[in-house]
């Protein structure tokens, strides 16, 4: 086709509009579960919220009143999990983990501290699971506490220093993506616990 101007069209074929990818969404683990847990507040599901990580500030930048910049600072102690809150009337703990590896899920992901505050809860009745992705695989599961804690049990007593993907498979319960609730890990409470 000619235009008025004298100029020609390109002959590029129009390229077909691809389905999107959820594979690759550009968001961590972490983003995910914040948007969920926006969207149960907002919903009236659950209230749960990432808990913040305690810093000692020491060197502050006033390069104008209105923008402080932090230069330097320390955690003040070793962070707990990363998420809790209340859902259905109990108390909920959690932490969330992504790993690249595809036959397992690293042990040295997760810390003795974390491990015993979840023990802490756990033994006052509330509900303590790792949600873990599994990135090459686009799998998120969510995996309770006990399960967990018998793992690392296993890590001190015998060297164990990863939990196999079959077995999170096989004693975790699948979190699907949806479009609102991204990581969607209250049907997996649900049929965990309630």
């Amino acid at each position: 086709m000619n235009y008025p101007n004298g100029r020609k069209s390109s002959s590029q074929p129009l390229k077909k509009k691809s389905r999107p990818d959820f594979s690759n969404r550009g968001m961590t683990l972490e983003d995910d579960i914040a948007a969920t847990n926006e969207y149960y507040r907002n919903a009236k599901i659950a209230n749960i919220h990432k808990k913040p990580t305690p810093i000692q500030i020491v060197n502050v930048d006033y390069p104008r009143r209105s923008a402080a910049v932090i230069k330097e600072a320390y955690f003040k102690q070793a962070s707990t999990t990363d998420f809790n809150g209340v859902y259905r009337g109990r108390y909920v703990d959690f932490e969330a983990k992504e790993t690249k590896n595809k036959t397992s899920f690293p042990l040295s992901n997760i810390h003795q501290h974390q491990i015993d505050h979840m023990k802490e809860c756990h033994h006052h009745g509330g509900i303590c699971f790792l949600i873990v992705k599994f990135s090459v695989h686009d799998e998120t599961y969510l995996l309770p506490a006990e399960y967990l804690f018998s793992c690392w049990k296993d890590q001190l007593n015998d060297g164990r220093k990863s939990i196999p993907y079959l077995d999170i498979k096989t004693n975790g319960v699948l979190i699907h993506f949806h479009y609102q609730a991204r990581v969607d890990y209250v049907k997996a409470l649900d049929k965990l616990y309630f």
